[in-house]
């Protein structure tokens, strides 16, 4: 209003005052997009930092095997989403979790960060692996407690809430110098033994389920039994690998509806020689993406793992099943 072409008349005035106010409100417009854009920026490099720590990457070996591992949320902008999983080398031999969260979001991160936390620090403390199941169902426990309280602190667990329903499918596997691996599964689903080697009939790789034995109930809604069968399926040979997944992988669609061939893509996958996690991992992780268009609507994890060690120790007397009370 003060500015001297706006008291003008003249139309080349008015086009001039229209720039001059033009350029300015460009530049406020642009000024406030870059500052928001380096805000978005510094703030997807502190979230992607702490869910790193959270589900950090595994190194490519641990203790004599070899690892691969992937995982992809469901959830646009984030890094993880339900799943989890880890691998730490013990005392009492190599420990693997896998699981699956119900739901996304903010809440089954939450769970995950609980779930991992315990497994970290229950694989070295306890000698059996029933224990370390014991500790997680603990610490979901108190997880779900501690959100119960928050989201309803008047009246504690509301049984319409979220909360109330939310579980967590497991997967606790044991190998140990010697090869053999011991399990204790709730609600998820086998992983599959992957076997390189050229068989009698002349057939290069095979994959067959690590068990059919009926899993536990999922952590969450039941408690776990009195007694848990923590049960011996076979020996990781060297050069033979374990596939570990969650339910996404299998469960997911194509636009026709059609589930994911999971075991067929591993089949073609372990017929590349020699076997490589990496290159299972990549092939597998590749098709499926392909298979849903690359929008895939639930969480996925997978890992890998191959028996690099160059001989088996002698074995030692271990029992079919022990139970833990």
């Amino acid at each position: 209003m003060v500015c001297p072409l706006a008291q003008q008349n003249g139309f080349c005035a008015r086009i001039v005052t229209c720039a001059v106010f033009f350029a300015v409100g460009t530049g406020l417009i642009l000024h406030v997009r870059t500052a928001l854009l380096r805000e978005l920026r510094q703030i997807r490099r502190v979230a992607g930092a702490a869910q790193s720590v959270l589900l950090r990457p595994l190194p490519p070996r641990i203790d004599g095997l070899n690892v691969a591992a992937a995982q992809v949320s469901a959830d646009r902008g984030a890094s993880i989403g339900g799943d989890l999983y880890e691998v730490i080398a013990t005392e009492h031999g190599v420990r693997v979790v896998m699981g699956d969260v119900r739901g996304h979001g903010l809440g089954a991160i939450g769970t995950v960060a609980a779930v991992l936390g315990s497994f970290r620090e229950a694989a070295h403390d306890e000698p059996e692996l029933g224990c370390v199941l014991r500790r997680l169902e603990r610490a979901l426990a108190r997880h779900l407690r501690e959100r119960a309280r928050a989201e309803h602190p008047s009246s504690g667990l509301d049984p319409d809430s979220p909360v109330a329903e939310e579980f967590v499918t497991l997967l606790l596997l044991e190998i140990r110098c010697d090869g053999a691996v011991y399990a204790v599964n709730c609600g998820h689903p086998w992983p599959y033994l992957l076997r390189g080697h050229a068989e009698p009939t002349g057939v290069r790789g095979r994959v067959e389920r690590l068990s059919c034995a009926e899993p536990l109930p999922p952590l969450g809604p039941f408690p776990l039994p009195a007694e848990l069968p923590v049960l011996r399926h076979g020996q990781l040979l060297p050069g033979e690998g374990l596939f570990l997944h969650t339910d996404g992988v299998e469960d997911a669609r194509d636009a026709q509806g059609r589930f994911f061939p999971l075991r067929a893509a591993l089949t073609d996958a372990v017929r590349v020689q020699p076997l490589s996690p990496q290159a299972v991992l990549s092939a597998v992780f590749g098709q499926v993406l392909s298979h849903t268009g690359g929008m895939p609507t639930d969480d996925m994890a997978l890992l890998v793992l191959r028996n690099d060690r160059k001989r088996v120790p002698a074995q030692k007397s271990h029992p079919v099943a022990h139970h833990v009370t």
